[in-house]
């Protein structure tokens, strides 16, 4: 009998999950009730953030930030060509253009580097937000990057739904992927693969009491109620959305936020036996590189394979992969690619994201996988390429 199938990915619910959920089904509140409000104060006492504001999922969370800083038409936004389509797709939602930076071939990050080469392209258009993402869980370097959108009369939003429970040393300071010392806000995604899961469901972190309320106005319709209006009254200075989270996932969200100590300690065993299992396959296959300054809690165990040296392709890994059970996902097909972009904005040259797309393999990561799972999934990958 073969082994059960490893995905890349996958959520860890249990028992207390489960009342928890179902304690919140027989409360008088499935949704715009009281356990939204205790996930945000729970999440933003986690991160360290001021506030924290639920709503319906990661690209949600994207949305509001952008509507939240009233990001024009015309107006541009810069974001990595390695993230997933929302990062991007946020700033069309509001009619701005994306300038897509470029990133490390190395760990897919955006740099301060790239940053200032993609600053050189926003040919005359007001820049409102750069958008850097935390990809797999490793911290971008925050303090550059603000720096240099300051500089250019921007503000950074980041883009962190990988990066819960990361931490980060610049200089002498640890801080919390979260705690928005460097940015505007931070949006976060509890999809089931997420370090957290809430089903769907996002949030926002601020340190602005501005900015926290304009998004819970802005979640929920764009409805405010007048100071000493009838308690039926409501006014809509400008249309918002429904993007609100309802409390029986809020519910969730709290009880998987408990686990969150012991799903970042799993995460970090489980890297640190993947990076010793991995190293006799070096140099073909070498794990994405780590900032220095990084502490990640990894959502993704990516690595960089030598595809060509190996005298194979991605996609025969792959189904080598899968027919061993192992499961395996690409983290990212570069966004600038996407046909949509290349019509409205023509080719782009970005060696550093074709570099990291041309060898990038996520393998299984998360804390349910077994102590013994790291070495089947780093023989199968030996196997799969023949080494």
């Amino acid at each position: 009998m073969s082994e059960p199938l490893l995905p890349y990915g996958r959520q860890t619910i249990e028992d207390d999950d489960i009342a928890a959920v179902a304690e919140a089904l027989r409360g008088d509140f499935l949704t715009t009730g009281p356990t939204v409000e205790a996930f945000e104060h729970a999440f933003a006492e986690t991160v360290g953030a001021r506030h924290a504001v639920a709503c319906a999922n990661g690209t949600a969370a994207l949305h509001l930030s952008m509507l939240a800083l009233d990001v024009q038409p015309g107006e541009a936004v810069i974001a990595p060509s390695i993230t997933f389509l929302a990062t991007a797709n946020c700033a069309r939602y509001v009619g701005a253009d994306v300038v897509f930076a470029d990133v490390d071939p190395q760990s897919g990050l955006m740099t301060p580097d790239t940053l200032a080469e993609a600053l050189t392209r926003l040919e005359g258009r007001r820049l409102r937000a750069v958008l850097p993402v935390h990809l797999r869980g490793d911290a971008c370097e925050l303090p550059a990057l603000a720096a240099l959108a300051a500089d250019a009369g921007a503000v950074l939003v980041e883009d962190a739904p990988h990066a819960l429970g990361t931490t980060a040393r610049f200089g002498n300071a640890s801080e919390i992927i979260g705690d928005v010392r460097h940015s505007a806000m931070a949006t976060f995604s509890f999809h089931p693969v997420k370090t957290i899961a809430t089903g769907e469901g996002g949030m926002v972190t601020t340190n602005d009491a501005a900015l926290a309320e304009r998004l819970r106005v802005l979640r929920s319709h764009g409805m405010v109620r007048p100071p000493g209006a009838d308690p039926w009254c409501y006014e809509m200075p400008e249309p918002g959305f429904n993007y609100r989270l309802p409390d029986v996932l809020c519910a969730l969200g709290l009880s998987q936020l408990k686990k969150l100590p012991r799903f970042a300690a799993r995460r970090r065993a489980l890297a640190a036996a993947y990076l010793e299992a991995l190293a006799p396959l070096a140099p073909v296959v070498r794990p994405a590189a780590r900032p220095a300054w990084s502490e990640p809690v990894l959502h993704l165990m990516a690595v960089l394979i030598d595809f060509e040296a190996a005298g194979t392709t991605r996609r025969a890994v792959v189904e080598a992969l899968k027919a061993r059970g192992v499961g395996s996902q690409v983290h990212y097909i570069p966004v600038h690619r996407q046909p949509y972009y290349q019509r409205l904005y023509g080719a782009l040259d970005l060696p550093g994201a074709e570099a990291w797309y041309a060898r990038c393999l996520s393998l299984p990561l998360y804390p349910g996988m077994a102590d013994g799972d790291v070495a089947r999934v780093v023989a199968a990958l030996k196997a799969a390429l023949g080494l």
